[in-house]
């Protein structure tokens, strides 16, 4: 089976034996299944984890495989929401679906993170410093949204701090009849989108791309004296890290139909990077599994008291950090490996 997917497979990311691929295809079995045995709500909320996963993973491709560090994530993604809402509004009534509109958010958050890129990238700014801009970038969007209270644009409202509301749920043409995506079919779509984004950076990370990532990650200077132009690499990875939190900003707007300026706030700014170090910022698959996982188990627990929620992220940040510092599935999959070795080492010593 592994050959099968040997294109996906390299040394910059988790699971290239066989046992990972049984045990990935199984749980994709699992989560496939999940609508048939629970309700549409249920099914409904579950959807928006998912959507999570494209912020976190929009993150890892810049920090954890460039060493970019970013607080603008959720910049790109309110940006992408807010814009999704207002695209589609004034296009449903012309065209009659929506999906045009998701195209053109993703592709105008692609292009807002290489300005925001060009102007940090070719004028030499680096390190905490990008992290600043970013952040100031975040909060400035998210200001700017809370203000606008009364702004139109065509049939779209902004809503200042209320929010936007009325964005239509993702609809398809198909032909004569138009496919408007409720809470089962949105949740297979999510899925399947999430798989499609996941393949991609498998084999982006481990193209020649990819090695270059790693390599500015590692000592930028030596890869600029060794050719790379390090300032246009490091423009295309913040833009395709742009573009994956664009997609996550319109896929979330149309699972709501809603979009408020928090989601831009200094709380929500820190989540991504909350994700990724706990998962580990130098692979693809922890930071999607912290996502689900912490703002899941965030949900449940805000549901008997929001402080206990804040608490329970904070002490598990600060336990991978003490204790596991490339992050909790890296140090997961060590442990496994070595407990392997160690049961064949045991085995061959009986045998011998």
């Amino acid at each position: 089976m592994s050959s099968l997917f040997e294109t996906f497979e390299g040394p910059n990311v988790i699971g290239k034996s066989r046992k990972f691929w049984i045990g990935f295809w199984a749980v994709v079995a699992l989560i496939l299944l999940y609508p048939l045995t629970a309700g549409a709500y249920s099914t409904l909320q579950m959807t928006v984890y998912f959507i999570w996963i494209f912020l976190a993973l929009s993150l890892t491709f810049i920090w954890g495989y460039s060493g970019i560090l970013s607080f603008g994530q959720t910049a790109f993604f309110g940006f992408s929401g807010y814009l999704f809402g207002v695209l589609s509004i004034n296009l449903i009534q012309i065209t009659g679906e929506t999906a045009i509109a998701l195209l053109l958010t993703v592709l105008t958050s692609t292009l807002f993170a290489a300005s925001l890129g060009y102007f940090m990238f070719y004028g030499r700014v680096s390190g905490v410093y990008v992290a600043i801009i970013t952040l100031a970038t975040t909060l400035v969007l998210e200001l700017g949204f809370t203000r606008a209270t009364s702004v139109t644009i065509g049939d779209a409202t902004l809503g200042g701090y209320q929010g936007m509301t009325g964005i239509p749920r993702m609809t398809f043409e198909l032909g004569v009849t138009n496919l408007t995506l409720g809470p089962v079919t949105r949740y297979y779509f999510v899925i399947a989108v999430l798989l499609v984004v996941y393949f991609a950076l498998r084999y982006v990370v481990n193209t020649d791309f990819g090695y270059a990532m790693i390599a500015i990650r590692e000592d930028e200077d030596r890869t600029e004296m060794l050719g790379y132009d390090i300032r246009l690499l490091k423009l295309k990875v913040f833009a395709i890290g742009g573009a994956l939190a664009g997609l996550g900003g319109g896929l979330y707007a149309s699972w709501g139909q809603f979009m408020s300026p928090p989601l831009m706030g200094l709380t929500s700014a820190a989540l991504p990077v909350i994700w990724v170090t706990v998962g580990g910022r130098k692979t693809l698959l922890g930071p999607m599994i912290a996502a689900f996982v912490l703002q899941y188990l965030g949900d449940q627990i805000a549901l008997f008291q929001a402080s206990l929620s804040v608490i329970m992220v904070g002490v598990i940040l600060i336990v991978t950090i003490l204790y596991m510092d490339s992050g909790a599935i890296p140090s997961l999959e060590a442990y496994i490996l070595d407990l392997f070795e160690s049961d064949g080492v045991a085995e061959e010593e009986e045998a011998a």
